[in-house]
């Protein structure tokens, strides 16, 4: 991917993320409408995907047809938000290896504090594609890539939901090799770290734990 930050304008996208903002969609329809568009941005996210051929017998002839090539990717939640776009992306990509990466902010130093970090061998072979639906800050997302990294990845994208132009920049400064892939580029920051207008916490939304 040549461009570092592609915001996917796709109508569907869209229309489904005006729905997540709106602060009286319920939770369950919030988890439904988060599968359904983490799918619409796997598709762009994962449009460079390695291709080879394999012979295929249709019903009236054989054929070169096209395939995945290479080793499985890999698709890495950030917990815990980021298992609601796992889990749309799963469905689309079910082959796919799976980890996660688990982070807190001290609220002292508001630096990510790692507490989990499990994922797929071979990271050297594989797109690694790391998931977290919000970019506000870039400070947890930064930390995670960096341990991504340290474990042996070197083709790495990141999908978001929404993004903030601080976090897009922080991530640009520590990661200019990582494409980001968001629904929308938020306005800003508030002094909470909240991105605006947003749609409030999503995993609060997500797991209704308000």
């Amino acid at each position: 991917m040549k461009d570092h930050l592609t915001v996917v304008d796709h109508p569907l996208v869209q229309h489904k993320l005006s729905l997540m903002r709106d602060e009286t969609t319920s939770t369950a329809v919030f988890r439904q409408l988060l599968r359904e568009i983490s799918q619409l941005l796997a598709y762009e996210i994962t449009r460079e995907l390695p291709m080879t051929t394999r012979a295929v017998q249709t019903p009236l002839t054989e054929m070169e047809a096209p395939v995945l090539a290479g080793k499985k990717l890999a698709l890495v939640s950030i917990l815990r938000a980021g298992n609601g776009l796992l889990d749309g992306v799963l469905e689309l990509i079910p082959s796919a290896r799976v980890g996660f990466v688990g982070l807190y902010r001290d609220e002292e130093t508001l630096e990510p504090v790692q507490y989990y970090f499990k994922v797929p061998e071979g990271l050297q072979d594989r797109m690694v594609i790391a998931v977290d639906p919000m970019l506000a800050t870039g400070n947890s997302s930064v930390a995670a890539i960096d341990m991504l990294k340290k474990a042996g990845a070197n083709n790495l994208r990141f999908l978001c939901l929404l993004a903030a132009p601080e976090g897009v920049a922080r991530m640009k400064e520590a990661h200019p090799d990582v494409p980001i892939v968001t629904a929308s580029l938020d306005e800003r920051l508030n002094d909470k770290g909240y991105i605006v207008p947003g749609l409030g916490d999503a995993g609060d939304r997500m797991f209704g734990t308000k």
